[in-house]
């Protein structure tokens, strides 16, 4: 079944700023809120919303959906949909689903998006949180891809309770206040929703003795030195994802990513666009007249290239292969190299008498064929 454009489920144009957008779902989560409306077809209408939400706030996924629509955000919930990051949204919009935001999202979000909304108590993973780090490389290193080593701090499992949170002789008891279900009931206005309980986060459980390395949390902050390889032929503002080198998860859940934005240097000399690169080169008054073999510099060494007799200032001449690879593989681009006649702000008594000669010659040329 085809899905509906996100823009036009939310009613806002492709250029539509943060604000608005999140204007626009408070309007449809509070007109269509299944606690609140109970017209056929108002579930899924928020859930419709929701999903558009989920994706159009948040600036990667909006950028990939603009670029290549549903199917570059596909894989979610709900059979076809996109991950919905329930806290989240709970989170911005506390006033209208109830205060506080579970770790996993409310219990309404459970039963349209299809978790199942049951027990998330004592042994329930959460998955570690992704990070995020920037390295700058330059585009020589973008020409024969290159290396990095990251210095990380993250929370790993720790070392001392093996992720279990407790010291040794202690135990984890049933929370008293949401019965081991890890979420609890919440009435406010017309909305009834499923939040994490907050006395136990949404665990289900209290440590009696907590870990004294980790102090129950069952992380523990450490140092690591993470190496990211960089490909031949990356953009400027890429991602790369190392997947599980994020923060670890929690009871057997998995780790999170680490997610490295590369920043490529500008470099004196050349301009980049795509796989192609762009340098100037000056010409002496006589080269452009009278045409001459030039040495161009490249990233990886030098090039010559021929200037044919009459060259303008301004005229642009291409050097194939001495561009960026493709990422992943594939033909180098080409140097583009435009040229410009250089006029000397001093010259010598000699050149000075050869040019005025050649002014006079020019001058009695131009008469001629005026006549």
């Amino acid at each position: 079944m085809s899905q509906r454009d996100y823009y036009e489920v939310l009613g806002v144009g492709r250029d539509a700023s943060d604000s608005e957008i999140k204007s626009a779902y408070r309007k449809l989560a509070l007109k269509y809120h299944p606690d609140r409306n109970k017209d056929e077809g108002a579930a899924e209408k928020f859930k419709e919303a929701t999903e558009a939400y989920s994706v159009l706030s948040d600036a990667d996924k909006r950028a990939r959906y603009d670029r290549f629509g549903h199917a570059g955000v596909a894989g979610g919930p709900g059979g076809g949909g996109v991950p919905v990051d329930f806290s989240d949204i709970f989170s911005q919009f506390s006033d209208i689903f109830g205060g506080r935001g579970g770790g996993n999202g409310g219990g309404i979000f459970e039963t349209l998006f299809g978790f199942g909304g049951g027990d998330r108590g004592r042994n329930a993973g959460r998955p570690g949180r992704s990070l995020r780090a920037a390295v700058e490389i330059s585009l020589a290193e973008v020409l024969q891809g290159t290396e990095r080593v990251l210095a990380l701090r993250r929370n790993e499992t720790c070392s001392s309770c093996h992720g279990n949170g407790t010291a040794p002789g202690g135990k984890r008891e049933t929370c008293s206040t949401c019965g081991g279900q890890g979420s609890v009931h919440q009435q406010q206005g017309f909305f009834a929703v499923r939040t994490a309980c907050p006395r136990c986060q949404g665990e289900g459980t209290l440590i009696t003795k907590p870990c004294g390395t980790c102090r129950g949390s069952g992380l523990e902050l450490k140092e690591r030195e993470i190496e990211v390889h960089i490909p031949a032929g990356i953009e400027d503002g890429a991602q790369i994802r190392l997947s599980g080198q994020g923060e670890s998860g929690r009871n057997g859940a998995p780790n999170g990513d680490l997610f490295v934005e590369v920043h490529v240097l500008e470099q004196s000399g050349f301009h980049r666009e795509g796989r192609d690169l762009y340098t100037e080169v000056p010409l002496t008054w006589p080269q452009a007249v009278l045409g001459d073999k030039i040495i161009v510099a490249t990233l990886d060494g030098e090039a010559r290239m021929s200037v044919p007799a009459g060259t303008p200032s301004g005229k642009l001449f291409r050097i194939a292969g001495q561009g960026l690879p493709r990422l992943h593989g594939g033909p180098r681009g080409d140097l583009l190299v435009r040229v410009y006649v250089e006029v000397p702000k001093k010259i010598t008594r000699e050149q000075k008498s050869l040019v005025k000669k050649l002014r006079a010659l020019e001058e009695k040329n131009l008469k001629k064929a005026n006549k």
